[in-house]
């Protein structure tokens, strides 16, 4: 993947006012990418706001389950790829908005498949969904899920990605051709400045550094495959230009997650925080009766890495650090569209870097 690949291609979208979507509107535009984007209308405290991102793409405030604006989208500006973020992203929202979970993220991701089978232009299409996809009994394996896994789900929203899974599945079996590439790119617990969401530990934890309050934790030892943001996003790029190229000897399902010993638990990843910071953040756990999750989670990502020669870059203290500056960067009102534009700039240098002097950036 190179920066020469993404100058001028047109990429749709989908969650672009989102944490990750936010991101990866930013990353596009600086690869040269004419950036359309379609949600809904950003939350106050957003990275989109923050970074002022309407300035730098063309942005649709819409339901992803409005076709017909939809249409109307993809008639006006003929994408090249597709990436497809717009969904609820929160287990805890979906005991409370279970019908609603599942129409924006199984539902929704049917609209946009439909839209886009009367769409002639799109030769890519990335559909986010989530490391929660998987059928988790509890049971620990050093190496992970991997594609081949069963899918399902305890919950409304895992269950919700597990059949945005077979959506996508089924409509690239059976209504695109063999030169549109349709993948599904599962990543969770992704971590970085600009994520404000409730019910996720970093955010929770900044709040509560920046309001001096203390921080409310349910599962201390719950374990997940922490990662930053960029590092899932990079392989999603990585994937979109090699379906575009490649077509659907590409197509199908990619993990994206961390190495092994990045997965840690919730009290770890405390314990981390707490060390960036002058004041350590003062913890309580809840006696009070939690939903079920999953007490760990980890990917298998030998796929990505042998067939696309994807690598995480950042250690998950890394990761740490360069959130709580983004954190600290907002607080005292410095230009966050700056302060995101050098995270990923640095690592885009990493990322040469550790290529041995060939980006595949640039």
């Amino acid at each position: 993947m190179n920066a020469h690949f993404w100058r001028n291609k047109t990429v749709l979208l989908t969650g672009h006012t989102g944490f990750k979507g936010s991101w990866l509107a930013i990353w596009l535009h600086l690869l040269g990418a004419n950036v359309v984007g379609y949600a809904l209308p950003a939350n106050h405290r957003s990275l989109y706001r923050s970074a002022a991102l309407q300035q730098y793409i063309q942005s649709y405030e819409g339901d992803i389950s409005d076709r017909r604006l939809l249409l109307e989208v993809l008639s006006r500006h003929k994408p090249d790829l597709v990436f497809h973020l717009a969904a609820q992203p929160l287990v805890r929202l979906s005991y409370e908005k279970p019908v609603e979970t599942f129409e924006t993220n199984v539902m929704g991701t049917l609209h946009l498949l439909e839209a886009l089978r009367q769409c002639d232009t799109v030769k890519a299409i990335v559909n986010v969904t989530s490391d929660k996809c998987y059928r988790n009994d509890g049971r620990f394996d050093h190496e992970g899920f991997s594609e081949g896994d069963p899918l399902g789900g305890k919950d409304p929203y895992s269950a919700s990605k597990a059949c945005a899974e077979l959506v996508t599945q089924a409509y690239a079996a059976s209504f695109f051709n063999e030169k549109l590439g349709v993948a599904t790119a599962r990543a969770g617990n992704v971590i970085g400045g600009g994520d404000w969401s409730q019910d996720r530990l970093l955010p929770d934890l900044m709040k509560a550094h920046i309001t001096k309050q203390p921080i409310v934790i349910r599962y201390p030892k719950a374990t997940r495959p922490w990662q930053h943001v960029l590092d899932p996003l990079y392989g999603y790029l990585l994937l979109a230009q090699h379906l575009y190229e490649r077509g659907t000897s590409y197509s199908g399902a990619w993990n994206f997650g961390p190495y092994p010993a990045e997965a840690v638990s919730v009290e770890e990843v405390i314990g981390y925080v707490n060390r960036c910071l002058s004041v350590p953040i003062e913890v309580q756990q809840t006696q009070e009766l939690a939903r079920y999750e999953a007490p760990t989670l980890q990917l298998q990502t030998k796929k990505a890495v042998q067939q696309l020669g994807w690598l995480p870059k950042l250690t998950l203290p890394e990761a740490i650090v360069w959130s709580v500056r983004w954190y600290e960067q907002c607080a005292i009102g410095k230009d966050m569209y700056v302060e995101t534009v050098d995270q990923i700039k640095t690592y885009e240098r990493m990322v040469k870097q550790s290529d041995e002097g060939k980006s595949p950036l640039s």
